[in-house]
């Protein structure tokens, strides 16, 4: 099972998505709050895969993600989009995002990214 960081200026995205990740088997072992929490915390922990929001304050997602894959080139950070936010999922991708979840989160779905991801070499 993966451990994992959460990225997300949202106390309440956090914790529903700590829940599911948890009763699910894989390890939370570290939550920031804005980009720039995330890269220190990253650096920190080194966990196996990020959650990571796209709009925070401080830095936002994108950035933060171009940092991480700075810093490491293998980091495997799954991008959370709120709807509607296509063009920022497509520079993503571009800077490294291995994948990609929705919110409003459901359960099944963050489970079977989170475990496609961790499954890849």
């Amino acid at each position: 099972m993966a451990r994992i960081l959460i990225v997300d200026d949202s106390k309440t995205s956090r914790r529903i998505l700590k829940n599911i990740l948890e009763s699910n088997g894989h390890t939370v072992i570290g939550e920031a709050a804005n980009g720039e929490e995330s890269v220190d915390k990253y650096i920190e922990l080194n966990p196996d895969i990020i959650t990571m929001d796209i709009t925070m304050p401080v830095m936002d997602g994108l950035e933060a993600l171009k940092r991480i894959m700075e810093v490491d080139k293998n980091a495997k950070v799954v991008m959370v989009t709120a709807a509607g936010q296509k063009t920022k999922m497509v520079d993503a991708v571009k800077h490294g995002a291995v994948e990609f979840l929705t919110k409003p989160f459901e359960a099944e779905q963050i489970i079977e990214i989170i475990d496609k991801v961790a499954n890849q070499e």
